[in-house]
């Protein structure tokens, strides 16, 4: 995409959210929805959902730039799923799970560095950068083996826009030209490779579904993020396009109005608008200030009402200078009180209330078309399949 179409396509969101500002009006769905509450706490249900949908699917489950050389690797658990993604020499990231082929022992801990080979700690079987048994450890005594049969098991695995995409299912296949169809364009927008890393962190959360809906609606965010990212942006006001089941949310900032008394020709229509990008399942990209950006993945856990969520906090370049430091932390202290104490702490109250029978079903409004998208995609990959 051209500098000069992305311009125009960011003119004609700064022209719909000025539109429904001036008018006090929002994207909206035809009518309510009706959901209920057993799709958020039915145990059989939330399995099968977990299975199908987070455990077939492709899942960005890493940032590229989290791995910038050969050899550097990423090892993380996913819903009890132990993996490792490493750079080989040839530039490409693999994927394998992270069990020596011996007796299933994990080669490394969760965390980020750089290998030149995995080393098993039980009994030193190694392996290579791609994931090929290359030693064993008093290989005389133990007896023959077939090395090209022990690799690594490995996992599905694409980089593309920034992002590392894995199946957690061996022996699957997924085309990610075919799932993220147009959305890809619009990720590469993001040039997510060439960010900053400027921290990460795990918070616990709500159950999936109960936190996923926290990021895909504008309604709550007068009343919830008022002292946060509430003092930025216009409550209950949401532009919305869908690319299948992935999402790109406009919300409009608090400069927006500034706009109507600007000559169309001189907009800077960035300065004016906030880009929220969700991918399904569980993926939200947020660039919430120009230089700033926070990455999110909820991974739903074990119970219906355990959640993770891993934040990154991106900067456009490496703080240096003290005010650059400031800015960044701040940032970084905003995004997190406003999730963990804002978003989390009425999810968590939700959680609490969910089994009280105070509700048989949860209605999304007209205003929350996000959210029933998401929900209606939920519901597609339940019942027809791939």
């Amino acid at each position: 995409m051209t500098k000069k179409s992305r311009h125009e396509e960011l003119m004609g969101l700064a022209t719909r959210a000025l539109d429904h500002f001036q008018n006090h009006t929002t994207d909206m769905a035809p009518e309510p929805m009706q959901m209920p509450v057993d799709a958020y706490t039915n145990r059989q249900r939330y399995t099968a959902e977990r299975e199908r949908i987070f455990k077939n699917l492709p899942l960005a489950l890493a940032l590229s730039l989290e791995l910038p050389e050969a050899g550097d690797y990423k090892a993380m658990t996913v819903m009890e799923t132990p993996i490792i993604l490493c750079r080989n020499d040839q530039g490409n990231v693999k994927c394998f799970l992270n069990a020596c082929r011996h007796r299933g022992a994990r080669l490394c801990e969760d965390g980020r560095s750089s290998n030149r080979v995995f080393a098993c700690p039980y009994h030193a079987w190694t392996y290579d950068r791609d994931g090929a048994l290359i030693g064993r450890y008093a290989a005389e005594t133990f007896g023959e083996l077939d090395y090209s049969q022990y690799g690594l098991t490995e996992l599905p695995c694409e980089e593309r826009s920034g992002l590392i995409w894995v199946s957690l299912t061996p022996q699957a296949h997924f085309d990610l030209d075919e799932w993220l169809g147009d959305f890809a364009a619009e990720l590469d927008t993001l040039t997510l490779a060439d960010w900053h890393l400027h921290d990460s962190r795990v918070l616990k959360s709500p159950g999936w579904k109960i936190t996923m809906d926290g990021y895909l609606e504008a309604y709550h965010h007068n009343l919830v993020h008022g002292k946060t990212v509430g003092q930025h942006t216009v409550g209950n006001l949401l532009v919305l396009d869908t690319y299948g089941p992935h999402q790109r949310l406009t919300f409009g900032r608090k400069t927006l109005g500034v706009l109507s008394k600007q000559e169309k020709s001189t907009w800077n229509p960035g300065q004016h608008i906030r880009l929220i990008h969700s991918c399904f399942p569980n993926l939200s990209i947020s660039g919430i200030l120009g230089d700033h950006c926070l990455v999110s993945q909820i991974f739903p856990g074990p119970e219906p009402d355990t959640t993770e969520t891993i934040q990154y906090i991106l900067s456009a370049k490496p703080p240096e200078t003290k005010e650059q430091i400031d800015a960044t932390e701040n940032f970084s202290a905003m995004v997190l009180q406003a999730v963990k104490d804002e978003d989390y702490r009425i999810g968590f109250g939700i959680q609490q209330s969910i089994n009280s029978g105070a509700n048989q079903s949860f209605v999304y409004g007209r205003n929350e078309p996000a959210v029933q998208n998401y929900h209606a995609w939920v519901d597609r990959f339940m019942t027809q399949g791939a």
